[in-house]
């Protein structure tokens, strides 16, 4: 190869490498940009620190709260290194304090030190690139580069500046998350200003709870908040985040329900994260009974205890800050169904809710535990009432109701039970099915004139017309076998043991010929019974259009196919009383008189009032469709009341009259007598 291809193959390295090296540099910087936590953006950013410099490895150490400087990521960092207790490890810690308290970057060679042994040195074979992280002149740790020692000066130093241009990205990534934190700090302190002030608003207990659970989750930041409170022996769950309302009979609410009232009787925070090694047995089955129905990932379950007094300058007692002997208000239920936040983040807002929940539902329930609390309160709603300036209008208003109470007391007024009916002829007879069969001819149509024994319907019954065929055929068998029979036996040469044999075979064959012809009697009468007929003159009362549904269908015996009615001769209105209402008109049978005016109009006609008298009750309650247990009433009409073309099956509305009673009694008497059967009842 000559020298002007090697020369440009290099070329060409060259750029390759530099056009690597930016896509790396860009790559930090948009790390730099991003919200990644430390855990993941010191090793994306060293990863890629290291292979931009195409070095052996690399460390990052970040100061904590002592100042002291903590190892949060390495590349290649040897084990002597890793071993806190050995004296390289050591030297390399002096080395790299060193750096980071005078914030002076540093390249030192192999196995060498700074000239003072207090400063520290390099105890390995690599080049050491050391640049300080600082934010706000504040150093926040040291970038550890290990580098090849056999390059040039000038290399060295390109390495160490390289290295400090990203320390420059890192210090802007550490100066935007002291602003998010900062803003998420401001942003915490301003909701919890609100959640404090929101749940202390009010002292109505159930208005508090949900404040606490709704308020407490956006808060947190989980994703549901529940609140149990102590009822007797048991915790029982009174508000959920996001839910108006809570069905205490659900299997969610009963498995928390147990979970909270385990954990208070233990009377110590529960933690659970998946494991449950460490719970007791009852906590344990209680734990993973909630967790199968909620399919929640974490749960706390914090019991709420009453809040102590509040400390003041100068006082130095630990008892003020006991919890353990405090009353138990009920169950502060946090968890985490699709997130998984670390506990240390939920922490602090846990400990925030939990104090204002604690001091808020104490002096809530305080509250409302005052002897005739909703007494005073409703009184102190209505004091204005009896103000001077509202005092005659309410003085009016309470005369005015004293005469309405008194005139629903003493105004009579007519005392009429509604009922549901319809409208049929005296004489009519239902039709049923006397054999069981299949329906195939319908001879008559709807309001069709029959006479008594007229067919209405013909069935067919195969297994009954093969049974008499059957037996016909046996009729017939039996009828040669006897010819056979009594042939033989008039022969004039038989002997006498063979004719006294065919005598018995005669006898026996005519008994069986007997049996036959009484079978063949009771099926003709049976087939007899497939053809339906009018039990009495009248027109036929179908449904629509039951010659369609009624052809080619089985049916069953007892089975009702329509009705025969005498539409010509009398009517009467067959009335459906709820049976709540029936006492009421035997009463008024007893004291006017049995047979009690009625008066109803037909859905036909509902202009026109008819009239008519109670003819019968029946004595035996029955179930209706729309209007439930009910009691027949058969009503006589007037015969002038009778419509000119009356149509059997009718609706109509009547009212039985009852007499009269105070106006009060008849609007009101079906709340009297339901608060009598469901609530006095309960008392005697």
């Amino acid at each position: 190869m000559s020298s002007a291809e090697q020369s440009s193959v290099n070329q060409d390295t060259i750029e390759q490498t530099k056009q690597q090296i930016r896509g790396l540099v860009g790559e930090i910087v948009q790390l730099s940009k991003s919200e990644l936590g430390p855990d993941e953006y010191y090793p994306a950013v060293l990863q890629r620190i290291v292979q931009a410099l195409a070095a052996v490895g690399g460390a990052v150490w970040v100061a904590d709260e002592g100042r002291s400087l903590k190892l949060v990521y390495q590349q290649s960092l040897s084990d002597t290194l890793l071993d806190a207790n050995s004296e390289e490890a050591q030297r390399h810690i002096r080395l790299l304090e060193y750096v980071a308290h005078n914030n002076q970057p540093q390249l030192v060679p192999p196995m060498s030190g700074l000239g003072d042994e207090r400063a520290g040195g390099n105890p390995t074979r690599h080049l050491l690139v050391l640049a300080p992280m600082q934010s706000d002149n504040v150093i926040e740790g040291v970038i550890e580069i290990f580098q090849r020692p056999d390059s040039q000066p000038a290399t060295q130093r390109g390495y160490l500046k390289f290295v400090l241009q990203m320390c420059e990205q890192i210090t802007e990534w550490l100066k935007t998350r002291k602003l998010r934190h900062f803003s998420d700090r401001h942003s915490l302190w301003a909701n919890a200003d609100q959640f404090s002030r929101l749940v202390h608003d009010s002292l109505d207990l159930r208005e508090t709870a949900y404040t606490v659970v709704n308020e407490g989750r956006r808060l947190i930041g989980c994703d549901r908040v529940s609140l149990a409170l102590v009822r007797g022996s048991k915790c029982i769950v009174e508000a959920i985040s996001g839910q108006d309302s809570i069905d205490q009979r659900s299997n969610i609410v009963a498995a928390l329900n147990k979970l909270a009232t385990r954990v208070v009787a233990a009377g110590e925070p529960l933690y659970y994260n998946g494991n449950t090694v460490d719970l007791p047995p009852q906590l344990e089955e209680a734990v993973h009974g909630y967790v199968d129905e909620s399919y929640a990932k974490a749960v706390a379950v914090l019991p709420l205890r009453k809040p102590g007094e509040v400390r003041r300058a100068g006082d130095d007692n630990p008892a003020r800050d006991q919890r353990q002997n405090r009353e138990i208000l009920g169950a502060l239920v946090i968890e985490q169904i699709e997130n998984d936040l670390p506990r240390e983040l939920l922490a602090p807002k846990i400990d925030l809710v939990y104090e204002h929940s604690s001091r808020a539902l104490s002096n809530s329930m305080d509250h409302n535990n005052l002897f005739l609390m909703p007494v005073w309160r409703t009184l102190g709603k209505a004091s204005w009432i009896v103000k001077s300036r509202t005092l005659p209008k309410t003085l009016a208003i309470t005369g005015a109701v004293l005469a309405l109470l008194i005139a629903l007391c003493v105004v009579p007024y007519r005392f009429d039970l509604t009922a549901r009916g319809a409208l049929h002829p005296v004489q009519r007879q239902d039709v049923f099915v006397p054999t069981a069969g299949r329906i195939v001819e319908v001879k008559v149509s709807d309001n069709s004139e029959v006479k008594k024994g007229d067919i209405l319907v013909e069935l067919v019954n195969e297994d009954l017309e093969g049974e008499f065929k059957k037996l016909l055929g046996q009729i017939a068998e039996a009828q040669d076998q006897k010819r056979s029979v009594d042939q033989a036996r008039f022969q004039s040469n038989i002997k006498a043991a063979d004719r006294s044999r065919f005598d018995g075979d005669s006898v026996r064959i005519a008994s069986r010929l007997d049996n036959l012809t009484k079978q063949l009697e009771l099926l003709e009468k049976k087939r007899e019974g497939l053809k339906v007929k009018s039990p009495i003159d009248g027109r036929v009362i179908l449904s629509w259009e039951v010659e369609k549904s009624l052809m080619g269908r089985p049916v069953e015996t007892g089975a009702l196919l329509m009705s025969v009615a005498d539409t010509s001769g009398d009517w009467e209105l067959e009335l459906m009383m709820p049976e709540r209402r029936i006492g009421h008109v035997h009463k008024a049978q007893i004291a006017i008189r049995p047979d009690l005016d009625v008066s109803y109009i037909l859905a036909t006609d509902p202009g026109v009032k008819r009239f008519g008298t109670v003819k019968e009750i029946h004595d035996t309650t029955e179930m209706h469709d729309q209007e439930g247990h009910t009691v027949r009433v058969r009503v006589k009409m007037n015969k002038t009341d009778v419509p000119v073309d009356p149509r059997p099956g009718a609706s109509a509305t009547a009212e039985v009259r009852c007499g009269w009673r105070p106006i009060g009694y008849v609007y009101l008497h079906e709340f009297m007598e339901w608060v009598q059967g469901k609530v006095f009842y309960s008392f005697f």
